[in-house]
């Protein structure tokens, strides 16, 4: 006599029936299992959780385990490798093939034929490109098939008779400039996903400017980055419950300002002083290394544009987080805050 074990699901403890509405826990020795329903993932979660064989769902108590943003984003790193190295010995594999295959005893190159050297090797070349295709689209790379149908509208206008380079030049390639040329990445580039309510705008001109660190791995090209602010943008939605990405700006290594709440929105970057002040995140920990000399030059030609935009105060003051909020070590990088110590509103 076969016995049946029943699944009651974790949030909502009624009888999961349908094992095609069912989630499970991908956590060690956890196995606990729900409705997708209740998992408050979006149907662009759950697709890439489906399609993406290396990409895990954690229930809330595992995911209540991750106290910090450096031990999410490890998680979440931890299964890219897992889905890079998938991808080179597949293509290690179609390389070996390819040496030992005889050019003259070659069959024709279909799938439908019966020799299984070419429909092998058909397979893993298809396989490849599909495999390749899907970890583009969870990097979050700007390739051509997002950036050029991009608004070219929202690049920065700076003065590009001083810098001899295009302000419309395409939003896909790294800040090749060093610094010299204010370049935005904005939400739709960056695969942002919608706030979960609206924010309230912000009284400007604001005149407090705070720098701080994103406590995260450093990013030295586009794609990199990409990777680092929507991870941190899953991380304040889903961990710590807040509405979106909390910061205003963040500063890449590629010398690129990406876009989080912009302007116009009052960030969540830290309690009693975010309706009053604009925040400028670093993307990485500066606790011993300091911002690249690119990173530098981009922030304060974003505090240029931010003076003429009248959205910052001509007299603001930039300052450090660790400054307002001594006690907290999640604001500490040194390293980062003595390399303002000569600019003009540094306080």
């Amino acid at each position: 006599m076969s016995m049946i074990a029943l699944e009651f699901c974790l949030k909502c403890h009624d009888l999961i029936v349908d094992t095609s509405s069912r989630i499970e826990c991908d956590s060690g020795l956890c196995r606990r299992v729900c409705h997708r329903k209740c998992t408050d993932l979006n149907e662009d979660h759950l697709k890439i959780l489906d399609t993406v064989p290396n990409l895990r769902w954690k229930c809330d108590i595992c995911l209540g385990k991750c106290k910090d943003v450096s031990k999410a984003s490890r998680w979440l790193e931890k299964c890219l490798r897992e889905h890079e190295k998938r991808l080179e010995v597949l293509e290690q594999g179609f390389q070996n093939r390819s040496k030992h295959d005889d050019p003259a005893q070659t069959p024709p190159f279909c799938p439908f034929l019966p020799n299984t050297v070419g429909r092998k090797a058909f397979t893993i070349a298809v396989a490849f490109v599909l495999l390749t295709t899907l970890l583009v689209i969870v990097l979050g790379t700007t390739t051509n098939l997002f950036g050029k149908t991009l608004n070219q509208s929202k690049l920065s206008d700076v003065d590009d008779s001083r810098q001899n380079i295009p302000i419309n030049s395409t939003i896909d390639r790294d800040n090749i400039g060093g610094g010299l040329v204010l370049r935005f990445v904005d939400r739709q580039a960056w695969l942002a996903q919608p706030p979960q309510k609206k924010i309230p705008d912000l009284e400007q001109p604001v005149g407090l400017v705070i720098v701080m660190p994103t406590n995260s791995d450093n990013c030295t090209t586009q794609a990199a980055c990409v990777f680092r602010v929507r991870l941190r943008q899953s991380y304040d939605i889903e961990s710590v419950q807040e509405d979106d990405i909390v910061f205003n700006f963040l500063i890449g290594g590629d010398g690129n300002v990406y876009v989080g709440r912009g302007w116009d929105q009052v960030g969540a970057h830290m309690a009693g002083y975010n309706s009053r002040s604009l925040s400028l995140a670093f993307i990485g920990s500066f606790q011993t290394r300091k911002p690249s000399p690119k990173q530098l030059s981009v922030t304060r030609l974003l505090l240029e544009k931010g003076v003429a935009l009248g959205k910052i105060s001509p007299s603001y003051r930039l300052t450090a987080a660790s400054t307002l909020e001594p006690t907290l070590t999640t604001y500490k990088a040194d390293a980062l805050y003595q390399s303002f110590g000569n600019w003009t509103h540094w306080s």
